[in-house]
């Protein structure tokens, strides 16, 4: 790493202790095996100060070389790794900032061997010959920030797979590294229908290209993170076929729509993303609950999946929450915040709900309320392209309250009771999930076992033909 334009006695540089997409603490910084700085090739005093942030002593220097060894031996969609035939990065990992230049400007090399293919979301490439290196060449990016740089992650090999298709004026890139060949034409007209029904949902798009990065391994896996213009998913086991392809087009779908909800419709405790600690937050509820919600939703509307295959994935829903969770002791509100401390790991009994499951259960109350007061012509579309034109899309982050007032707005009168049961509060839900989907032909039932089952009583009911849009 190469800093240049230093103007002070010292600067310090910070390696992010978390990534976007996951809400925890991991520390990269014990990944990194050794740390030198050089200027002019002589060796330049520093110290930690804290577990991933280093003071360097930059008297009467312009310019100094920083150089580690970062060890990348994790396969997940948010981590690094590296072996012989494959290179993949996430850069928020391995390369640290400057305190107070994280808005400038950047240049960034990666050397492959020449017969390697390459995948990244960043734009301004070059490829340069490296002469130093037998049979390898450079690529060279410039993103316009470390922000931008961070989420761009690249993936490398030989073995790449690649297809396009577009959508208006947006160019969409399908990629597979693995032991898995899709069906490209189905594949493609798939993605083609549930890219398009999101894009007229929400107005336009984000960015002028997107990228779906995926890795299919030998063993059980599933695990998608959402970037600018880019998702990575890493699924398998590659032998698994039809329950494979279904679980590509789920996570798919959930990752594309963060291209809007998350990754430009922000929480305002985000903006801008602090690395060095805790970004507390009280609407992941609203950030992985609704793209939860949507992304199984936007595959029926879009004629992807069939009438059965979403209530199936619905019912999956469903039962996570009611048979799991659905006694526990917090609101959405405080197991978004403490997503920091056990949000991913196993909790302890009846703590926290999930705002993955929970988060679409009360999306989907929401939905089905807004639906039936307005006969369709409103829904929780209406609420999330009011989101993206008023929030998102300038660049301007969003309060809980702010989402309270827009749905309000779309509803036409006070939501005080529905947020503070469904969002702020941990009353029971069943009996009010029940009312509505009595409405569109459905119910959920037990069995003695306690198992929830989603039945359906009214196959021709209007209501349902409607939301689901068949």
């Amino acid at each position: 790493m190469v800093i240049d334009n230093i103007q002070s006695d010292s600067i310090e540089l910070q390696l992010p202790a978390w990534r976007p997409g996951r809400y925890e603490l991991q520390n990269f910084a014990k990944n990194i095996q050794r740390f030198e700085v050089f200027s002019s090739q002589k060796a330049v005093q520093f110290h930690k100060i804290t577990k991933d942030r280093w003071l360097i002593q930059t008297t009467d220097i312009q310019e100094i070389t920083v150089k580690f060894t970062y060890f990348a031996n994790a396969q997940n969609a948010g981590s690094s790794y590296v072996d012989e035939s494959v290179m993949y990065v996430n850069f928020v990992n391995c390369l640290p900032y400057v305190d107070g230049r994280m808005d400038e400007e950047c240049a960034l090399e990666i050397v492959l061997p020449r017969d390697y293919k390459i995948v990244c979301g960043l734009h301004n490439v070059g490829r340069v010959q490296n002469p130093a290196y037998v049979q390898t060449e450079g690529f060279t990016f410039h993103p316009n920030s470390y922000h931008e740089l961070v989420d761009s992650p690249l993936l490398a090999s030989p073995y790449l797979q690649h297809q396009s298709y577009r959508v208006g004026e947006v160019d969409f890139h399908v990629w597979f590294l693995g032991n898995y060949t899709p069906n490209w034409v189905k594949l493609l007209a798939d993605f083609q229908a549930f890219t398009e029904r999101q894009i007229a949902v929400m107005g336009d798009f984000p960015e002028k290209d997107y990228h779906f990065i995926n890795w299919i391994l030998p063993t059980s896996f599933y695990h998608g993170v959402e970037h600018r213009n880019s998702t990575m998913i890493i699924l398998g086991p590659d032998s698994e076929g039809d329950g494979l392809y279904a679980d590509l087009l789920g996570v798919s779908s959930h990752e594309l729509y963060h291209a809007w909800n998350i990754c430009k419709i922000r929480p305002v405790e985000m903006m801008p993303y602090d690395f060095t600690k805790e970004n507390y937050f009280p609407t992941g509820f609203l950030a992985e609950g609704v793209t939860t919600y949507y992304g199984d939703l936007f595959l029926v509307q879009s004629g992807v999946f069939t009438q059965e295959q979403y209530l199936q994935e619905l019912e999956t829903v469903l039962k996570r929450h009611f048979e799991q969770d659905g006694k526990a002791f917090q609101s959405l509100v405080e197991s978004s915040f403490d997503l920091w401390l056990d949000g991913y790991s196993q909790a302890i009994p009846h703590r926290r709900v999930s705002i993955y499951q929970k988060g679409a259960v009360v999306s989907l109350i929401l939905d089905l309320m807004i639906r039936l007061r307005f006969n369709h012509q409103k829904s929780l579309e209406t609420v999330m392209k009011t989101m993206w034109e008023r929030f998102g899309k300038v660049g301007v982050g969003y309060s809980i309250k702010d989402y309270q007032r827009v749905c309000e707005e779309v509803y036409g009168r006070s939501l005080s009771n529905y947020f503070k049961d469904c969002i702020e509060g941990n009353m029971p839900l069943e009996s009010m999930v029940n009312e509505l989907l009595d409405a569109f032909g459905l119910q959920m039932q037990w069995n003695e076992e306690g198992k929830l089952h989603l039945e359906k009583m009214d196959a021709e009911n209007e209501n349902l033909k409607l939301w689901l849009n068949l």
